[in-house]
C-alpha cells in the first residue's frame, strides 16, 4: 500500500474524524489538508472534483467522497 493518500477535512466534520480514525486503524499513512484553515486548498479541491463536501480522499489520483471504507480499500489494493 504505497499509494499517496491525502484527506481533505474541516474542523467540524464528524465524517472526517471517522476517515482519519479508519486510516489510522488500518495503518495507512496520509497527509491531511484542512480546507477550513487553508481556504486556497479548498478552492483548488472544488476545481479538481467539482465537490464542496468533505471528507474527500485522494488515493493515487482517484477520489473518494465521504466516509467510504470499502472504496478506500479497493483503491489502495489496486
Amino acid at each position: 500500500m504505497s499509494r499517496a493518500v491525502t484527506v481533505y477535512t474541516t474542523n467540524t466534520c464528524p465524517y472526517c474524524v471517522m476517515v482519519k480514525n479508519f486510516l489510522h486503524d488500518q495503518g495507512i499513512s496520509f497527509e491531511e489538508v484542512n480546507v477550513q484553515e487553508n481556504p486556497e486548498a479548498g478552492e483548488q479541491l472544488v476545481k479538481k472534483t467539482g465537490q464542496m463536501g468533505v471528507p474527500q480522499i485522494e488515493i493515487g489520483g482517484q477520489w473518494v467522497l465521504g466516509y467510504d471504507p470499502e472504496t478506500i480499500m479497493e483503491l489502495l489494493e489496486k
